[in-house]
């Protein structure tokens, strides 16, 4: 018989090599047979929901590290509720409609618009993004993500469709829907407008004028020969200027540069003679700017006037302080003009070409009339200065190219008529779990206008609207949930085949159309009102789901947009916020905080990591970066990912290896029995469940990933399974030692692998399946959870000094194991004396029968802290001394003890070893090999 044989070596089929990317394509194939989705919900019927309801992603394109950060993260939530005590059901959903897709079809398929319906059209766009939402299925469930895959949400299907058009109809019942010509933000390379979450500001170029208009009735208060200064950045407004805003309370001068005189603000006129170049010029005057009200200014080449108005948007950090203003370009220009009764000009067609509005400009694309506005301007005299400014200018968020203020006519759903009650919510029903997130969601709603809804595009959900004869729109609810109705079971096509009088309730009459004949409005929605009614669509429809969701959690750009179109129409009909919560994430970065391109080459994919490490890895990431701000990835990253995930493996393998033979019915030992390291371990385990349970709880998931490492690296492998070799692998199989140990190796895995389950959940359920005595499913269990933890901190406490006393006699064993002469290469060649007070020694004895096997040492001793020799190593309040353990090392056990070589029958084992040996395997003594 062999020595080894002697041994208790564990065994397990839970490989130290992972390999991942074959593993949880096998787990996952085999939970979707047997739909253990399912059988989580069935499991937790009748607990407590709650519901994290999915912010849809867009059906178009690969997925990115992003989507992988949020999908994930909501997996960790959804995982962790199901598995402490709630009913957390899954609905994941996408945005289906929108630009985006209508472009790829013209540009990536090719498709001819011209030659289809707008059905025909509207189907390809149906085909395509369902198409989208297989691919990106395929992979959030490679990432492990659970939930109703195959019955997610989609924008684009009828039943949902209707449940929007429901809450528009509630909306525009309550007055909130109107249509009006008012500057929006108007995108000419997707020829539509757009709302503000659909804008994105990126630094441009510009030039930089100034411009004089000279008098044309100077009301008695300025000089008829004067000329009013006006600074502008966007030269191809100027054909649609009506008018100059001055500052009431400013004060302007007069200046007389040469033969002309000129009106600037005065504190700003050292800056506009060193822009205009005036070398030498006086002040002539000054005026209150209450004084020009109702001034006439001279167009600068068309024959018409600019009337002179007083505004409070007027300021004095730039510019002239008189501020050109054009009604059909921008917001408070737009608002002088209604309070002065000046028409809304708007001279720019839907792809951003002049029309006959703008003489001498017809045709042409509006940036290249900031050049022929200049020429025209130099030509007659009227250009004073000329520069380039760069400054911060919006742009549209998928097209990536400039957009401008255009007044049209679009249907606008209310802000102001229910600002107060918005504002209201944000700050009393909601938690925001981000600290800035109550603050951006307020000043968002505070300062934001009129949503305009209205798109002049055909993928998307039809404003259902009817017109009568008279070109009145009709907004009634009952007109509205008729279309709901039929949209239900036809799907929205139906608006764009079907004729106005096939929509209407049957027999419908209004006094607008004495004949009987309407018409319908083709705008579509604003895809923000699409995603921004699915509380409507899933909360409140499904029967597994709740209004108002326990929480949403998307990135931080979503303040603007899904958080706030859905806080905005449900607190428009429902009185109340779609969520009890809302959690925030940043933007994926790279290794270097850089933004990922293709062209720098930075660009990860969730795929590809997927297929050489696996998703557990990307999972862990999720867990180690602090996701409320903007996170890094890279290789490099994931390779010290990947090195975390080796610990929490081996560790795992190590203590299932040596529980193998444990049978937890007969073979566990009661806690009040066990030896005090025992108790100590489980009191460090049960506070470690509970600071774990409290960071799920708080989504604080790099609390977690901290405290397991910090858990398994020190508590575990450092320590505690440490010395376990000296027991489980040496004592005998049923000895109490030993089956103390495999008891606290056994309940400590048995909560880890179930803590570490919504995070690490492939490798858990590999765990689960090698762990005696378990059956099914780890997904189908709960979380260990410790109310109380006060007596375990205080046992905990009790240990302070051993603990401190054993890192002095580390440090100790480092400076031996350094020494030039004879060093000692490992802890078990050493004898350690340490020499400390009797209060102490007495404390530190009561700890354990066996401190040499705690300090991993051969011999260990304690003696009074008088008699520290002087080259013992000194602490605070006891010395060290080490030097090499007297004997020689028993070949069982690797200690170095006095009485191996002496003991006949086994000259080659220690005492402790031929005792166990002897009463064990006495086969060993008489027929050894």
């Amino acid at each position: 018989m062999k020595l080894k044989d002697t041994l208790n070596l564990g065994k397990t089929n839970f490989d130290m090599r992972a390999n991942l990317p074959k593993k949880e394509v096998a787990f996952q194939e085999q939970w979707e047979k047997e739909n253990l989705y399912q059988q989580i919900q069935k499991k937790n019927v009748g607990r407590p929901a709650y519901i994290l309801h999915d912010g849809p992603p867009y059906a178009n394109g690969s997925l990115h590290m992003g989507h992988a950060l949020n999908k994930i993260t909501k997996d960790f939530i959804v995982r962790y509720k199901s598995m402490s005590g709630f009913r957390s059901p899954y609905v994941p959903g996408w945005d289906t409609h929108g630009l985006p897709i209508e472009s790829a079809l013209i540009k990536q398929e090719g498709i001819d618009r011209k030659s289809l319906t707008t059905a025909e059209f509207r189907d390809l766009c149906k085909q395509y993004a369902l198409k989208q939402v297989d691919n990106q299925r395929v992979t959030f469930k490679r990432l492990g993500v659970t939930g109703e895959w195959d019955n997610p949400y989609l924008t684009l299907k009828p039943s949902y469709e209707a449940a929007q058009l429901r809450v528009f109809g509630k909306m525009a019942d309550k007055g909130y829907i109107y249509k009006g010509l008012k500057p929006i933000y108007w995108s000419p390379s997707s020829e539509s407008s757009l709302a503000e979450a659909e804008v994105e500001y990126k630094d441009i170029t510009s030039p930089s004028i100034y411009v004089a208009f000279k008098i044309s009735n100077g009301k008695g208060v300025v000089p008829e020969t004067a000329e009013f200064v006006i600074w502008t950045t966007t030269p191809w407004t100027l054909p649609a200027n009506l008018g100059i805003t001055a500052s009431a309370d400013a004060v302007y001068v007069l200046v007389e540069v040469g033969d002309r005189q000129f009106i600037v603000a005065k504190e700003l006129l050292s800056s506009v003679a060193q822009a205009c170049n005036w070398q030498d010029y006086t002040i002539v005057d000054e005026y209150k700017g209450a004084s020009f009200d109702g001034i006439l200014a001279q167009h600068p080449f068309y024959d018409r006037t600019s009337l002179l108005m007083l505004g409070d948007h007027v300021t004095l950090d730039a510019g002239t302080g008189l501020v050109h203003t054009a009604p059909g370009h921008g917001e408070d220009d737009y608002h002088m003009a209604l309070e002065h009764n000046l028409p809304i000009l708007s001279p720019i067609d839907n792809r951003g070409h002049f029309t006959d509005e703008a003489p001498g400009f017809e045709g042409m694309f509006y940036l290249k009339g900031n050049k022929v506005v200049m020429e025209m301007l130099e030509e007659n005299g009227q250009l004073l200065g000329r520069s380039t400014i760069v400054h911060s200018y919006p742009h549209d968020w998928r097209t990536k190219q400039p957009v401008i203020y255009r007044a049209t006519p679009q249907w606008f759903a209310s802000i102001e008529a229910f600002r107060s009650e918005l504002l209201e919510a944000v700050e009393n029903d909601v938690t925001w779990y981000h600290p800035s997130g109550q603050r951006r969601m307020y000043n968002m709603i505070r300062d934001r206008g009129d949503w305009v809804i209205s798109r002049q595009r055909v993928w998307g959900v039809p404003l259902p609207i009817f017109y009568a004869e008279n070109d009145e729109p009709i907004l009634s609810l009952d007109v509205i949930n008729h279309v709901a109705d039929l949209v239900e079971v036809h799907g929205t096509n139906i608006w764009f085949e079907w004729d106005a009088k096939d929509l209407l309730p049957e027999g419908y009459t209004h006094e607008g159309s004495p004949n009987g004949e309407f018409t319908k409005e083709l705008d579509i929605m604003d895809v923000w009102f699409d995603s921004g009614t699915s509380y409507a669509g899933v909360l409140e429809q499904r029967e597994d789901q709740t209004f108002p969701a326990d929480l949403y959690l998307e990135g931080s750009d979503q303040y603007r947009g899904w958080f706030n179109s859905s806080f905005t129409t449900s607190v428009a009909v429902n009185g109340i916020p779609p969520y009890r919560g809302v959690l925030s994430q940043g933007f994926v970065m790279d290794g270097k905080g850089e933004k990922m391109s293709k062209s720098l080459g930075n660009v990860i994919v969730p795929e590809d990591v997927m297929q050489e490490l696996g998703a557990d890895i990307i999972r862990l990431w999720v867990a180690s970066v602090d996701y409320e701000n903007d996170v890094r990835v890279s290789k490099d990253i994931l390779k010290q990912v990947s090195e975390s995930y080796r610990k929490i493996r081996n560790t795992i393998r190590f203590m299932l290896s040596n529980v193998n033979d444990f049978d937890v019915a007969k073979d566990a030992i009661a806690e009040a029995d066990l030896r005090p390291v025992d108790q100590y371990l489980l009191a460090k385990y049960r506070v470690f469940v509970s600071e774990v349970n409290k960071a799920y709880d708080e989504f604080k998931y790099l609390n977690i990933y901290k405290s397991v490492l910090n858990f398994i690296t020190n508590d575990l492998s450092a320590f505690y399974l440490d010395f376990a070799k000296d027991v489980v692998y040496i004592e005998a199989e049923d000895s109490f030692s030993r089956r103390a140990m495999q008891t606290v190796i056994y309940e400590v895995l048995h909560g880890l692998i179930r803590l570490l389950t919504p995070i690490l959940l492939h490798t858990m359920e590999e765990a689960w399946a090698e762990l005696p005595g378990v059956e099914g499913y780890v997904q189908l269990q709960d979380v260990p959870k410790f109310e109380d933890v006060t007596a375990d901190k205080e046992l905990i406490a009790q240990w302070d000094d051993f603990f401190k006393l054993r890192q002095g006699v580390h440090k100790a064993l480092e400076e031996a194991k350094n020494k030039a002469e004879d060093p000692i290469k490992k802890s078990f060649e050493a004898s350690v004396e340490v020499y400390l007070d009797a209060a102490k020694q007495e404390q530190i004895s009561g700890l354990s029968d066996h401190l040499d096997q705690l300090m991993i040492v051969s011999h260990f001793a304690m003696h009074d802290i008088s008699e520290a020799p002087e080259d013992a190593m000194t602490f605070d309040n006891f010395a060290v001394k080490v030097s090499r353990a007297q004997g020689h090392v028993c070949e069982r056990c690797r200690a170095v003890k006095p009485e191996v070589g002496t003991i006949e029958e086994a000259p080659e084992l220690c005492h402790r070893c031929f005792t166990i040996v002897k009463e064990n395997f006495p086969e060993y003594l008489t027929d050894k090999d």
